[in-house]
């Protein structure tokens, strides 16, 4: 029965991984809930959410708290986010100059956040 188990889990898993590779933004793990149980409906949220979070600790994904929900993302590298504050919508943008960070403690990585309102918002107003 233990075997048994343990396959079930690597099926999981792998169906889990293949949604994830499939998705280009961001996502919050009732997302790739609902991806994942279209393909198999045995799927419990919580297995997500373990799953997530062995990710998270071997530094494949990264989380964030935008607009008291969590969101994730397979860009792990250092980087900055606009957050629409109508809509929610997260866009990765480039800081040309990080000067600030020139500090004497070792900067494993950082996250930025600007909160704002979107082109697509300000055009609805």
């Amino acid at each position: 029965m233990l075997s048994i188990r343990k396959m079930r889990q690597t099926k999981q898993k792998k169906l889990i991984e293949e949604e994830i590779k499939k998705i280009e933004s961001f996502f919050t793990a009732e997302e790739l809930f609902h991806k994942v149980k279209k393909r198999d409906n045995k799927f419990g949220i919580a297995t997500i959410y373990r799953f997530l979070r062995d990710l998270k600790k071997k530094e494949k994904l990264h989380s964030y708290l935008c607009n008291r929900k969590i969101v994730y993302s397979k860009d792990a590298s250092s980087h900055c986010h606009f957050i629409c504050q109508k809509c929610g919508e997260i866009k990765h943008f480039d800081v040309k100059s990080l000067d600030f960070l020139k500090i004497q403690e070792s900067i494993c990585h950082f996250q930025i956040d600007v909160h704002g309102t979107c082109k697509k918002c300000l055009k609805e107003k």
